[in-house]
């Protein structure tokens, strides 16, 4: 299949999506009629994108199942059998996300197949694993872009939650306040995970009105009052003492490994991910929360927070560093006098988007080319192994990581 296919994606209106930031790339009406939470560009069997070929739109999923190599060729078939490697996603986040992290490739064959066992249903809402791939990702601000990433150290969540943590309830905070590992870290956050209801809602509702009366002097506080109030009484508000809180600004990004607890707050980004629809959540939701699992899942290890910026790799591509096999984002900015050339391309597959401008895809026996505008993506099968973009605009490029896989 030496083509590239233009694809057409599924919206996913989840409740915490935008009206009005997804249509207004896609270049449709705005505000939409309800949420638009994420556009999934790639070949998830949940939520396929589709192609034009062979006179009809058909799945990318199943066409990848029935002959694999020309799309996604052997390195793919080799690294994860006859799959897409990657999910590729714009995130319009008007709502707070829920606190969750993802598994391990070992914990997501183990956690799949045990579920399997078990009969529960893939649809089920108390099912946690929904395939057997693990999901390291990476986020990529297109506007500023507030998030929660990965546990603070001890001390630093001790001198937060000190002003406004209950006096009788010392002793459970008290364990933070000389520790530098994660042996106490761990020990607080299972003891407050699983208090006895009533008390756990007592605390949140102690924190939260002690938080009201220092609002102003720490952002901390002001994200407990105003999570708060979008998800009352729930553990989840305390995250923004327990997880680094962050702005990342337009071009700025974050990698996300197993494990990492996270949420996304507000703002527009690229997400791209393992192909994968596996989470463990820990809050800020009103869907399943298995507490056992995601306390097997999670990394304790107290982390600093590395913002990823992009380091150039020729004229027209930033490329952001990706400790995954399975992806890596980059950012193509072809200009009207300088044509951005692929080169001589690995035998892998690419999704490309388009956010701003208008651009030409040309390839080896095709003299028309693809015309390409904003909101618009591409699909590039491993075969092709070179194209050539003319035109100005801003793509965000989908791959595998190459230098990872030794190609």
């Amino acid at each position: 299949m030496t083509r590239l296919f233009k694809l057409r994606n599924t919206i996913q209106p989840y409740p915490w999506g935008s009206r009005t930031a997804i249509a207004d790339l896609l270049g449709k009406p705005s505000p939409s009629g309800h949420p638009e939470a994420e556009l999934w560009m790639g070949a998830h069997p949940k939520a396929s994108s589709q192609v034009w070929f062979q006179g009809r739109w058909q799945s990318l999923h199943d066409l990848i199942r029935k002959d694999p190599l020309p799309l996604v060729g052997q390195t793919v078939l080799d690294l994860c059998g006859p799959q897409l490697p990657f999910l590729f996603k714009v995130l319009a986040v008007e709502q707070p996300l829920s606190i969750q992290a993802h598994p391990s490739k070992e914990l997501a064959i183990e956690g799949f197949a045990r579920e399997n066992t078990e009969g529960i249903a893939l649809s089920a809402p108390h099912r946690n694993y929904r395939d057997d791939q693990h999901k390291p990702e990476c986020v990529c601000a297109i506007t500023p872009f507030q998030a929660l990433c990965g546990f603070r150290k001890p001390q630093d969540i001790f001198g937060l939650l000190g002003p406004v943590w209950p006096a009788d309830q010392r002793g459970d905070l008290d364990g933070l306040k000389n520790s530098s590992g994660n042996g106490a870290l761990r020990s607080f956050f299972v003891n407050l995970m699983t208090l006895e209801k009533n008390r756990r809602v007592d605390l949140v509702q102690e924190v939260v009105a002690a938080s009201k009366a220092i609002v102003k002097k720490h952002i901390v506080y002001r994200w407990i009052v105003t999570l708060n109030d979008a998800f009352p009484e729930d553990v989840g508000v305390l995250s923004p003492a327990l997880l680094h809180l962050i702005e990342l600004q337009p071009g700025q990004a974050l990698f996300l490994p197993a494990g990492r607890p996270h949420a996304y707050l507000q703002g527009v980004a690229i997400e791209l991910m393992a192909n994968s629809d596996n989470v463990l959540r820990g809050g800020l939701t009103s869907k399943h929360i298995d507490t056992a699992e995601l306390l097997r899942v999670l990394d304790f290890s107290p982390s600093p927070l590395q913002v990823l910026e992009p380091q150039a790799a020729g004229a027209l591509e930033l490329i952001y560093t990706s400790q995954a096999d399975e992806f890596q984002l980059s950012v193509l900015n072809p200009q009207i006098d300088h044509i951005f050339d692929s080169g001589r391309r690995p035998l892998t597959p690419e999704v490309l988007l388009c956010i701003e401008g208008q651009v030409n895809f040309q390839w080896e026996g095709n003299a028309k080319g693809l015309e390409v505008h904003k909101g618009e993506s591409v699909f590039v099968p491993a075969e092709v192994n070179r194209y050539a973009i003319h035109g100005q605009a801003t793509l965000y490029r989908a791959g595998v990581n190459a230098k990872r896989i030794g190609i």
